[in-house]
C-alpha cells in the first residue's frame, strides 16, 4: 500500500469529491475565453523580433562585443516562449555557447542563461556540469544553488536537490518558496505544495511582476486542478490570459477543463485548434489523439498520432519529447521492443522514478511483466506520486498476481479522475 498516496488522499477528499461528484455541472464559459482565442497581434513577438533586429545590428558591426550575444539570445528565447518554434530555442543556445566560449565559462551569470536553455531542451546532465562551475566561481552563488536543486531533482538526484533545498528553504522570497512548493509536491504533499505557492503568488502580487503572476497563475491553476478545485484552476488560467492573452499553456489548461471535466470535446478541439495556430509543439497532437479516441473517431487519433511522431523526428527536438515518445510506441504503435530501447537510454540520461516507471512499463507491455516489477519495487513505488505512473504501477502488480494492493491503488486513482482524463479514467475502472 502506498501510505503517503494514501495520506494524501484522506488530505484532500472533500475537495476531490467536489469534482467526482459533480462532473457534469458546467464552469467555464466561452464568453469568457473567446476574446483570446481570437488574439490578432502578439506584443512578445512584435517586441522580441524588434530587440533582435536592434541587437542583431549592432552585433554585426561590432562582433567583438560579446555581450550583446546575451541580448541577441534572450530575444530568441522570447520568441521560442511565444511561438513554440525550436528553432528559435536553438538558436539562443548558439549565442549562449558562443557568449561562454568567449569568456571562458568564467562568468556565473552566463553560465546560468545558458543552464536555462539547457533545461528547456531537457539536457539536465550537460546543465549540472555548467552549474558546478558556476558554483565554483561564486559570482551571486544562491541563484547557482537554487538552479542546482532544480537540475538535481530533474535527475533524480533526490539527496543532492535536498541538500541545495535546505540552504535557501527558509528564504522569505519568490524563487526559494517556488521551489519548496516543487519539493512538497514531489513528496506528495500536494496541499502543503498549493499553500507554499499561494505565498509565492501573494510575493509576485506584491512586486507587480507581470512574469511571476502569470508563472504563478498557471501553476497553481496546475495545482487546484490535481486537487479537484477546477473552477479555482478555471479562474487563473483566467487570470494569466489578462496578462498575456496569448498564453498558450493557459488556453491549453482551459482546452482540458472542457475536455476532462466537462466531457466537451467538439468546444475542447475548438481551443485546441486555435493556439495550434499561433504556437507549436508536438503534444498538441497527443491531445487532440486523445480527444479523437475519446470521440470514437480512430482515423483522426490515428492522423495525430502520426503528426506526433513525424514532428518529433526533428533533431532539434533532441530528447525533450522522449517519455511521450516512448509511451506512443508502446501503447499506440504496437511496438514496445523499440520503446524499451529509448526508455532504457532516458534511464541512463535521467534516472528519476518517472523514467524508470516508463521502462518498467515497457519491459511489462513486451511480456516480462517480472522484470517490470523488480523495477518498479526499487525505482518506482513510493518514489513518485504521478497518477499515470501508479496505473502502470497497478497494471503490473495485477499481472504478478498482487491483487490486493492493486484494489487499494484503484481507489487512490479514481480520485485522479480529472488530472488524468477520461481515457485513462476508463482503464483505471477496469483495473
Amino acid at each position: 500500500m502506498n501510505t503517503k498516496i494514501a495520506f494524501q488522499i484522506l488530505g484532500v477528499c472533500m475537495l476531490v469529491m467536489s469534482c467526482t461528484t459533480t462532473s457534469s455541472q458546467k464552469i467555464t464559459a466561452a464568453q469568457s475565453y473567446n476574446q483570446y482565442l481570437d488574439v490578432a497581434e502578439n506584443k512578445t513577438i512584435e517586441t522580441a523580433t524588434e530587440i533582435h533586429k536592434f541587437w542583431s545590428a549592432k552585433l554585426e558591426k561590432s562582433p567583438n562585443q560579446y555581450p550583446y550575444h546575451a541580448k541577441v539570445a534572450s530575444a530568441y528565447s522570447q520568441l521560442f516562449k511565444a511561438t513554440g518554434e525550436i528553432s528559435h530555442l536553438m538558436e539562443a543556445a548558439l549565442h549562449l555557447e558562443l557568449l561562454n566560449e568567449r569568456t571562458k565559462y568564467q562568468n556565473a551569470g552566463y553560465i546560468r542563461s545558458l543552464v536555462r536553455n539547457y533545461i528547456s531542451q531537457h539536457r539536465f546532465k550537460e546543465a549540472l556540469t555548467l552549474l558546478k562551475k558556476a558554483e565554483v566561481l561564486g559570482e551571486n552563488l544562491q541563484a547557482t544553488q537554487k538552479m542546482l536543486f532544480d537540475v538535481h531533482l530533474e535527475l533524480g538526484n533526490v539527496q543532492e536537490a535536498e541538500k541545495y533545498l535546505s540552504i535557501f528553504k527558509n528564504e522569505n522570497s519568490f524563487n526559494a518558496m517556488i521551489r519548496l512548493s516543487k519539493w512538497y509536491d514531489h513528496e506528495g504533499k500536494l496541499l502543503a505544495a498549493i499553500k507554499m505557492m499561494e505565498k509565492a503568488k501573494l510575493k509576485a502580487e506584491d512586486a507587480n511582476n507581470k512574469f511571476l503572476k502569470q508563472w504563478s497563475y498557471t501553476n497553481l491553476a496546475d495545482f487546484y486542478g490535481h486537487t479537484g478545485r477546477i473552477k479555482d484552476a478555471y479562474a487563473h488560467y483566467l487570470k494569466a490570459l489578462e496578462l498575456d492573452p496569448n498564453d498558450a499553456y493557459a488556453k491549453k489548461g482551459i482546452a482540458w477543463i472542457v475536455f476532462s471535466h466537462e466531457k466537451n470535446p467538439t468546444e475542447a478541439l475548438r481551443i485546441l485548434n486555435t493556439i495550434m495556430l499561433q504556437h507549436k509543439a508536438p503534444d498538441y497532437y497527443l491531445l487532440k489523439a486523445e480527444i479523437a479516441e475519446f470521440m470514437g473517431e480512430n482515423a483522426k487519433k490515428e492522423e495525430n498520432i502520426n503528426a506526433f511522431m513525424k514532428a518529433v523526428q526533428d533533431e532539434k527536438y533532441g530528447v525533450m519529447y522522449t517519455s511521450y515518445t516512448i509511451s506512443v510506441l508502446s501503447e499506440e504503435l504496437n511496438d514496445p521492443k523499440k520503446a524499451l530501447k529509448i526508455a532504457q537510454q532516458e534511464v541512463k540520461l535521467r534516472p528519476t522514478p518517472q523514467s524508470y516507471d516508463l521502462l518498467a512499463w515497457s519491459y511489462h507491455l513486451q511480456g516480462n511483466s517480472a522484470k517490470a516489477l523488480h523495477i518498479i519495487q526499487k525505482h518506482v513505488i513510493d518514489k513518485t506520486f504521478e497518477p499515470v505512473a501508479m496505473y502502470h504501477v497497478a497494471e503490473i502488480l495485477k499481472a504478478n498476481g498482487h491483487t490486493e494492493t492493486v484494489s487499494e491503488i484503484k481507489a487512490e486513482l479514481l480520485e485522479s479522475s480529472f488530472e488524468v482524463g477520461p481515457i485513462m479514467t476508463e482503464k483505471i475502472q477496469r483495473l
